[in-house]
């Protein structure tokens, strides 16, 4: 049997089992290129594809082929070639993007939409937003820490409601999870009749309690529950909040099952954000969850010099560099820190020297140092207070003596860190799921285990950490 008959029937069994979209995103973008004995070679675009098909669809794909006429010895083999050149930006944006995604989870008819398809308006909607008029696209400075989270915005940008949904950023403070998700809103903006709320979970709770006060709640519902693109910030706010969980679990899915658009960021995963539903959690993980990481050394200074160009004063490169090595935390200090090299500039005639710019940020440099925690300063710290070898940290023995203290260390990595899970999966010699049981697990025995938040304050102040600086 030819290969594109063979691949033609299989299509129309998988048609008959498959909802619409689900054919159209999963199955419609698969090429077939070759039947080599038994083996069937099927091409798709990118690795990202390759990777969802072969974890979710490939024995029902094998099934419809057998339907089909194949042999039941039938096999088949993904391969990845890009085929015609990306139809937009955002899918080039994707396509371009060879880091794994993050997380996608839920219910296979809710969560596989269809990647791009064209935007649904009502006619004469105005647009309300709160957006910073800074916070756009092309004002993103795109790096390796933050180009997979760049690409998925803009890809639901040029497909709100379709291409992820929800999207779900998450990150340390400063890193840009407001500019990116405010880059969406502006981006659908430029489309006639689209409506865009931005809005913090603190602003929510607050509206939600006039509401409540006011007897609006029917207002306060229609508001949020008839827009095209919902963006909400520090979506961590509505932790041990119940009732405003409660409003938001119904506006979420009355959203979602309209195909409106939802973005939310936090400070971590969904997961692990304490007080938190599991039934929101679920939701939230539904799309694409993608995180945002500490910046490069490159990329800061790609930043420096970005933000340079929108300045009358123009320092050295030297002195970009020198800021570009020592900032570190995160792009908002980093900005800071080239705002007061540029307002000094700016004010005195004598040109800005190293030892005047060291001086000027003094207390920013020595609050950058106290950040600067390493993964062996806190293995080495639980493993002395325990008393372990250090070897034990990342070992493969599995006795309480030694994976709890391990447990530890890694909660602690998580918490007095910028570094992401896998970072710390990497130093600890174990998967990024194996990591994320043991932040888990200490986080929910530190509030009612006394003795384990002894050790974990004791241990924190032997690092120099204030224990109350970071949630326990």
């Amino acid at each position: 049997m030819q290969t594109q008959l063979l691949w033609d029937q299989a299509c129309t069994h998988l048609k008959a089992v498959l909802h619409p979209d689900i054919f159209i995103r999963w199955i419609a973008i698969i090429r077939p290129v070759a039947l080599e004995n038994d083996t069937l070679i099927l091409s798709v675009d990118n690795d990202y594809y390759q990777t969802w098909l072969e974890d979710n669809y490939l024995q029902l794909i094998v099934n419809a082929l057998r339907s089909a006429g194949a042999s039941e010895n039938m096999l088949i083999r993904f391969k990845v070639q890009p085929h015609d050149p990306p139809a937009d930006a955002a899918s080039a944006a994707f396509v371009a993007t060879t880091e794994p995604v993050a997380a996608v989870a839920g219910p296979s008819d809710a969560a596989d939409r269809p990647r791009f398809k064209t935007r649904r308006h009502r006619n004469g909607a105005p647009a309300t937003t709160k957006l910073n008029p800074k916070f756009s696209f092309e004002e993103f400075v795109i790096g390796p820490s933050n180009s997979f989270a760049h690409a998925a915005a803009l890809a639901v940008a040029q497909a709100p409601g379709h291409a992820y949904n929800p999207l779900f950023i998450y990150g340390q403070t400063g890193l840009g999870k407001t500019h990116l998700m405010q880059a969406v809103g502006h981006r659908v903006l430029q489309s006639p009749g689209t409506t865009v709320y931005y809005l913090s979970s603190e602003t929510l709770l607050n509206e939600y309690v006039e509401a409540l006060k006011n007897r609006t709640t029917t207002e306060f519902r229609n508001k949020y529950r008839s827009v095209d693109v919902l963006l909400v910030d520090d979506i961590h706010f509505l932790a041990g909040k119940n009732s405003l969980q409660e409003e938001f679990f119904h506006t979420f899915n009355a959203l979602y099952d309209a195909r409106k658009q939802i973005i939310m960021t936090s400070d971590r995963p969904a997961s692990e954000i304490a007080g938190l539903e599991q039934r929101l959690v679920s939701r939230f993980e539904w799309g694409l969850m993608t995180e945002l990481e500490q910046p490069d050394f490159e990329t800061r200074l790609a930043i420096l010099r970005y933000k340079q160009t929108q300045a009358k004063v123009q320092l050295s490169d030297d002195l970009l560099t020198f800021i570009a090595e020592n900032v570190k935390s995160n792009v908002r200090c980093l900005e800071g820190a080239l705002l007061r090299a540029l307002s000094f500039a700016s004010l005195n005639s004598q040109p800005l020297t190293m030892d005047a710019l060291r001086y000027l940020l003094r207390d920013l440099l020595d609050k950058e140092k106290q950040q600067d925690l390493t993964f062996d300063d806190i293995q080495r710290a639980v493993a002395e207070h325990f008393d372990l070898r250090l070897t034990d940290m990342s070992s493969k023995r599995r006795p309480r003596s030694v994976a709890f203290p391990r447990q530890v260390a890694m909660y602690l990595c998580r918490r007095l860190t910028r570094a992401s899970l896998p970072e710390i999966a990497n130093a600890f010699g174990k998967t990024h799921a194996t990591v994320l049981h043991g932040c888990r697990a200490i986080h929910d025995r530190l509030g009612v285990d006394q003795p384990l938040r002894d050790n974990v304050h004791a241990i924190s102040r032997k690092l120099g950490r204030d224990p109350m600086s970071f949630q326990l």
